[in-house]
């Protein structure tokens, strides 16, 4: 048995395949002990406690995803590598979800192997025993630095958790303002790296021509402007993490280097001839559907499969509950310190007005409007006429219907399935000869009526934000006004 800081066990089904693996490890100065099937392996695991497995996902005996979830329940401490085809990346990516340290898709060449294992090693390397995270927020706590306890929340907090000990790379999605970069700080503070740097990086906010500088650094020299050496945020968060917002703007062919980054830990400096290894772990997040965005070819997708690993979806305000009443009372003390007045609360009445508002610009449109009010008045009481004339008027766009209630939201296909009962002779008439686009507007236009023209109540029953239909019915205004 190998020593407890080199040792590797190997859980490959090829007997080829499992001689190459063991003698690239051993080369590199690991200790490796073999197995070919699960049952092999097992037996293996429990006498010589390693601390990396590399795990063949395909076994003659057993489903390696099974095994590996065994493993981890003895030994959460232990790194698990998984190896899996090319044809089989999805049950990769439930790997990582399921506690895995990190991927291989076959083939890969013997740089990427060792690459894998030697930042496993320096992960065991870092935290020697399996210790609670020093201030962990209990279960029902909101995770610094977010406010809220709604059940929605909970969700987020819960997925943090329990991503945190784990190098897998986390896929931040939500509409503009609902906190993605909290959330990629979240990850990183209770993460085993949070001694490491965070970096943050708005690959939106960057021109093309100088995002590969950004990202991976330069020499002094390598281009015009190039006056000195720079290290890139690769280099600056290594021992850390990497937060790439906004990921969906990033150039294509910088998306190609981003990719064999992912796949060796390897940086090259523009103007440099030799790569350097680092060791960092990854976080992005996007306003954008970011399948939508592979199917348009502005994002690659073999970069979507190696990016998309742990998806954290931010929920927009409007779904939070009274969250948003948390959120702004914590704003208003801290501006009210900052200016200097004496601010105590909300009125009722505006707790009754935030409480009905969609706040379509979530969090940022909330700072927005308490930032308005603290620097225009004094206090003590937030009451509705300091609120700016857009949110404050009844009639406003960001109003939500005030006899919504909560209800249990049935498929869209339910509220086709009754149109369809309401029409007279054949229910399919109705939709004989029309396009796609053309019974989606019958479908949307008579559930808005059945709900007495209440479009947040329509949008419910059809499992989609009010949002989504109120651009729809703007289009088909504009399309009808230039027709006439």
């Amino acid at each position: 048995m190998g020593s407890p800081d080199s040792s590797i066990l190997l859980i490959e089904d090829t007997p080829s395949l499992q001689m190459i693996y063991a003698a690239v490890l051993r080369k590199a100065g690991y200790e490796v002990t073999s197995a070919g099937t699960a049952a092999e392996g097992t037996k293996l695991f429990r006498e010589t406690a390693p601390k990396v497995v590399l795990l063949d996902l395909m076994l003659p005996d057993r489903d390696g995803l099974d095994l590996m979830q065994d493993m981890l329940a003895d030994a959460p401490e232990t790194c698990v590598i998984v190896i899996t085809a090319n044809g089989s990346i999805n049950k990769a990516v439930d790997a990582m979800r399921g506690g895995a340290h990190e991927f291989l898709v076959k083939p890969f060449d013997e740089t990427r192997l060792a690459s894998a294992v030697e930042n496993a090693f320096r992960l065991v390397r870092s935290r020697p025993h399996l210790q609670p995270v020093p201030d962990a927020p209990q279960a029902d706590q909101a995770l610094p630095p977010f406010i809220g306890s709604s059940d929605v929340m909970q969700d987020v907090y819960r997925k943090i958790r329990s991503v945190s000990r784990s190098m897998a790379t986390v896929f931040i999605t939500g509409e503009s303002g609902t906190g993605k970069e909290l959330c990629a700080e979240a990850v990183h503070r209770i993460s085993d790296r949070a001694s490491g740097p965070l970096i943050a990086l708005n690959c939106g906010a960057i021109p093309v021509d100088l995002l590969e500088s950004e990202v991976f650094g330069h020499l002094k020299g390598s281009f015009t402007g190039a006056i000195s050496d720079k290290p890139g945020a690769a280099a600056a968060a290594d021992g850390g993490t990497l937060f790439l917002d906004e990921i969906c703007e990033m150039d294509l062919n910088l998306q190609t280097k981003l990719l064999r980054f992912l796949q060796t830990s390897t940086i090259t400096p523009v103007g440099a001839t030799r790569p350097r290894k680092v060791s960092v772990r990854i976080v992005c997040a996007t306003n954008r559907d970011p399948l939508d965005a592979v199917r348009k070819g502005i994002f690659r997708e073999d970069l979507y499969y190696r990016l998309h690993v742990v998806p954290i979806h931010m929920p927009p305000l409007r779904a939070r509950g009274n969250d948003v009443i948390q959120i702004a009372e914590s704003i208003l003390t801290d501006m009210a310190c900052e200016e200097g007045h004496d601010f105590t609360g909300l009125d009722p009445a505006v707790v009754d007005r935030f409480l009905s508002l969609q706040w379509p610009g979530n969090v940022r449109q909330l700072i927005n409007v308490l930032r308005n009010v603290v620097v225009l008045n004094r206090g003590p009481l937030v009451t509705t006429p300091m609120l700016p004339h857009d949110i404050a008027q009844p009639t406003s766009r960001y109003t939500s219907d005030p006899m919504d209630e909560p209800a249990p939201v049935p498929h869209a296909a339910a509220a086709a399935v009754q149109v369809l009962e309401s029409a007279p002779g054949d229910p399919l008439d109705i939709f004989a000869g029309k396009t796609l686009a053309e019974i989606e507007r019958i479908i949307i236009e008579a559930t808005v009526e059945r709900h007495q023209g209440s479009v947040p109540r329509a949008a419910r029953e059809l499992s989609v934000s009010p949002s989504t239909l109120y651009r729809k019915f703007d289009v088909w205004n504009k399309i009808q006004h230039s027709a006439e």
